[in-house]
Formats: C-alpha cells, sequence, structure tokens
C-alpha cells in the first residue's frame, strides 16, 4: 500500500466528512497491493474498498457527497447502526508499517531493468573493446618498430594484415549468425580476437611471418562481431527503439578508440609496449563470462523475459518465427535496397576511413601540429562521433513514434551523413587557422556519424531475419573501401594534394545521397 492513501469506506452518514464504522467493520483481509475487504460484526463480507491517494480523495469525497445527497431525497440510504465517528487519517501510520509488511520483497530495480538494453549494453562493452584492441596496435608499433628494426614498408604491411582475416569473416560471420544464434558467434568473435591480442607479442619475438598471422587471426575474430550484433539486435529491439540502440553499440566503437589511444601511451611508458597486450586481451575473458551469463540469441530463448516486455517485442514483430536453414541468395541480391546498402557502405566508409587513417599526417602536414598535439586532436573527431551518433539515434526514434516512415526518417538521417561531410571537408581548402580547420573535422565526422540512424539501421529494417547476412555484403564492401581508400589517398597525395584527396571524397558522398535517396526503403522486403 502506497503511504498517504487512504481508506475509502462505500458509504457515511456524515456529509462533512468520510468515517468509517469502527465497531461495524471489525475485521479487513488484503486482496492486493491496494484493495482491501472488509467484514461486519457478523462475518459477513462486504465491500472492498480501495487505497487512494489525497488527490484522488479529496475528488472522490466531493462525487460520494453529491451521490449521498441524491439518494437520501430517494430515501435509499439507511443509517441502521449508530457507532463512533472515527478519522481515518489516524491510520496513516500504521497503514505505512501494513505497506512495509506485505511489499518487503519487491524486486530490486536491476532485475526489472529491460532485458533488451542489458543486450544492448553488453554489445556496446564489446565493441569498446573491440575497437581498444584494434587500435592499440597504432601506438605500440612505433616502439616495436625501433627494436624490431622495421622499416615503413613493413609497418604497413603489419598496419594491413588486420584486414585480411577481416575480409574473410564479414559474410561467413553473417550466415553463421543468422543461422546458428548471435549469442554464440559474438562470444567466439571476442574469445577468438582477445586471445590473438594477448598471443601478439609472442608472435612478434618468434618472427614477422608470426606477427602477420596473429594479426590476421585478430581480424577474423572482430570480422564476426558486427553481423552476430545486427542479428541479436534484429530479434530483441523494437523498430521505435532500433537507432538508438545500435547508436549507442557504434559508439561503444568509438569511445573503445578515444580509451585505447589514451591508456596505451601510459602503459608503454610505464610497463613497456608487450602490457598493451596483455592487459587489453584479458579484459575479453571478463566480457565473455557476463555474457554467456546474461544474453540470449533471441527473446523466444529467454526463461527470465517478463510477460510485458515480451509482449511490447512480440508487438514490434521484430521476432522471426523459425530459423534460418538456407540463405536465398538469388533473392538477396536481386532487391534494389540491398544493392543500395552495398553502394552507400562502399561511399561511407571510403571517406570515413581516410579521415581516420590519414587525419594524424594532415595534422602534421597542413597543420604543422607536432605528435603530442597530433595525438590529442585525433581523440576529438572519435568523440564527436560517439555523441552526435547517439544524438541521431534519439531523434530518429522520436520521429518513428511520432508518426513518420521508417523509410523517411532513414532518407533523412542518412542525407545528413552524406551530405554534412561534404559540405565540410569542402571547406577545409579555404581555412588558413588550425583550430578552425580541426572544428571543420570534427564537424564532418559528427555528421557522419547520423550514418548510424540510417544505412547502419536499414539491414534490420528491410530484412531482420537476415540481417547479419546484409550487414556482412555491405560492410565487406566498407572494409573494400578502406583498404582502396587508403591506397589511393597515398598515391593521390604523391601526384596531387590534399584538396585532391577530399574532392574524391566528396564526390562519392553526393553520389551515394543520390542511390540511397532512389532506391532505399525502410520497408521489411525479405522475409
Amino acid at each position: 500500500m502506497n503511504a498517504g492513501g487512504f481508506l475509502l469506506p462505500a458509504a457515511s452518514t456524515s456529509s462533512s466528512s468520510l468515517h468509517y464504522r469502527k465497531n461495524y467493520l471489525k475485521e479487513s483481509t488484503r486482496v492486493s497491493s491496494n484493495i482491501f475487504c472488509f467484514s461486519n460484526q457478523h462475518g459477513n463480507r462486504i465491500q472492498m474498498y480501495p487505497v487512494l491517494r489525497p488527490a484522488q480523495y479529496n475528488q472522490l469525497q466531493i462525487t460520494l457527497r453529491k451521490s449521498i445527497s441524491q439518494l437520501r431525497e430517494v430515501g435509499k440510504v439507511k443509517a441502521d447502526v449508530k457507532s463512533e465517528p472515527y478519522d481515518i487519517t489516524k491510520d496513516i501510520k500504521s497503514i505505512k508499517d501494513s505497506e512495509d509488511e506485505f511489499d518487503g520483497s519487491t524486486v530490486p530495480w536491476w532485475e526489472e531493468f529491460p532485458k533488451r538494453w542489458v543486450i544492448v549494453i553488453l554489445c556496446f562493452s564489446a565493441f569498446l573493446l573491440c575497437n581498444m584492441d584494434r587500435v592499440n596496435m597504432s601506438i605500440a608499433i612505433l616502439p616495436m618498430s625501433t627494436e624490431y628494426n622495421w622499416s615503413p614498408t613493413t609497418v604497413g604491411l603489419i598496419q594491413s594484415s588486420f584486414f585480411w582475416g577481416y575480409l574473410l569473416t564479414q559474410i561467413a560471420g553473417g550466415i553463421w549468425a543468422d543461422t546458428v544464434g548471435g549469442k554464440a558467434v559474438l562470444a567466439f568473435g571476442v574469445v577468438w580476437w582477445s586471445i590473438a591480442t594477448i598471443l601478439t607479442p609472442v608472435a612478434a619475438q618468434l618472427g614477422l611471418p608470426f606477427l602477420l598471422v596473429a594479426r590476421a587471426f585478430m581480424g577474423i575474430g572482430e570480422g564476426v562481431a558486427m553481423p552476430a550484433m545486427n542479428n541479436i539486435l534484429s530479434k530483441w529491439i523494437p523498430v521505435s527503439e532500433r537507432s538508438r540502440s545500435l547508436a549507442l553499440v557504434y559508439s561503444g566503437m568509438y569511445l573503445g578508440s578515444v580509451l585505447g589511444l589514451g591508456f596505451s601511451p601510459f602503459l608503454i611508458h610505464e610497463f613497456g609496449w608487450h602490457s598493451v597486450f596483455y592487459s587489453f586481451g584479458s579484459l575479453g575473458t571478463v566480457w565473455v563470462a557476463v555474457w554467456l551469463s546474461k544474453a540470449h540469441s533471441s527473446p523466444l530463448e529467454d526463461p527470465q523475459l517478463g510477460p510485458a516486455e515480451s509482449r511490447l517485442i512480440a508487438r514490434s514483430n521484430v521476432v522471426s518465427s523459425g530459423s534460418v536453414v538456407e540463405i536465398p541468395w538469388k533473392l538477396i541480391l536481386s532487391k534494389r535496397p540491398v544493392w543500395a546498402l552495398i553502394v552507400c557502405h562502399f561511399c561511407h566508409n571510403w571517406g570515413t576511413f581516410i579521415l581516420l587513417t590519414w587525419m594524424p599526417t594532415y595534422y602534421s602536414q597542413v597543420l604543422k601540429f607536432n605528435l603530442t598535439e597530433s595525438g590529442l586532436y585525433c581523440v576529438l573527431p572519435w568523440l564527436t562521433m560517439a555523441f552526435s551518433a547517439n544524438l541521431g539515434g534519439w531523434i530518429a526514434d522520436t520521429l518513428v513514434s511520432k508518426g513518420y516512415s521508417v523509410t523517411y526518417v532513414r532518407k533523412i538521417m542518412q542525407s545528413i551523413g552524406f551530405l554534412g561531410p561534404a559540405f565540410f571537408l569542402t571547406q577545409l581548402s579555404h581555412i588558413d587557422s588550425p583550430a578552425v580547420a580541426v572544428l571543420c573535422m570534427c564537424c564532418s565526422q559528427g555528421a557522419d556519424a547520423f550514418s548510424q540512424s540510417g544505412l547502419y539501421s536499414n539491414h534490420q529494417d528491410i530484412g531482420p531475419r537476415y540481417a547479419g547476412v546484409l550487414l556482412g555484403l555491405s560492410n565487406t564492401a566498407g572494409v573494400l573501401a578502406g583498404v582502396l581508400g587508403t591506397v589511393a589517398t597515398g598515391y593521390i597525395l604523391q601526384h596531387g594534394s590534399w584538396d585532391n584527396v577530399f574532392e574524391v571524397s566528396v564526390s562519392l558522398y553526393l553520389f551515394g545521397t543520390v542511390v540511397w535517396n532512389v532506391f532505399s526503403t525502410g520497408e521489411k522486403i525479405l522475409d
């Protein structure tokens, strides 16, 4: 019973205040959390009375006074039993004590926290670790190259070896997640890349070929993460929460880069470059233990899922019936929205990978920042992306909840994700101030993060049952764009300027905008 409530009798002979008859209502029985049933002196059960809060009590008091007055006029109110008036407000303290007695077994708040958001937070944590383990090599490679006398060509080979494995498991990870379930696949990925991270110092001591294999193995583990995550969230998250849930998960990657770039120099300085791989890799074991005990591939497999949350997910029709036995490749590749995803993922990642890979070089060559300043300013775009991704997710879900079509929302958000970076990159050639140039870079990446509520959410829209495969397809194109764009940028800089680099990126952003708005959809086309 809620403190501050009042016990309301059915009727009273007094019109000035509501009382109950102390000698008439002798025994009460609690029926529910806010209902009592009373027995009279003869043992007969009479009316159940609700517990009301003061505002409700006052309003009902006025209504009952009018009703009693009307009943008296027709002679239907009888007062056969005289009793001593008793003011119920004196018993508020005893009512509160009674509530403590009955409600002492209230479920803790953390057990009532929505299970679907537990899944989202765990996926966020996995992506945080994913990028921490990925970017640590970009810092550790400096003392490693000095110790092992690696040339710049060798350093580039080591950095690129990660993508060998990463490319291999994009589509394979999607197929596996859609057929086996995302829980097992994501757990496999985290265990695999964590072991590869821990073994990196050992591989480096054994020789360059072993190190290349270790980095490729790490790419294999991280390659299944995005398809597996997409598969899980397609089953757990309603459409009205899809954008902000994905934005939160992907912001884990951005924050992982910030933490990796921030803590790696400290660990290397204090404990040597080996410590970066040992400490970051060991965090994966903690995550896997929690994941295996708390996560399920589908809400249908979770025995502890509450009925209210289960109905919410079921109403949104996000749980597919039956498991995927065979991937309908011909049907998938015949759909224009699927090809819009693939093409636009390529256009998006070309510009994104160039900025993130070549940003330190741009800061050093063009803005004349030293190494420390370059490292500091490289973190700012990642922080901006983490903030704007979640902002974009909230805006997108709000628009959907207000009745705007999913297609309209996806096109708006992705248009911002393309046209925003295109605009800010064109301004860089006209800016002389380093501070303004850094601000332009942050704004470009901030607008880019709205893509999380555009094309990155669209796989679950058009084919929730095959969300893992769809992301594997489009992200394969995205990874190819990153590899080709990084190589092409080096060639362009050797024969041209940074303005030419930005012109190529802007052209692809504009092309992607046209393709997306003409061919994409937010409706389910694969079932």
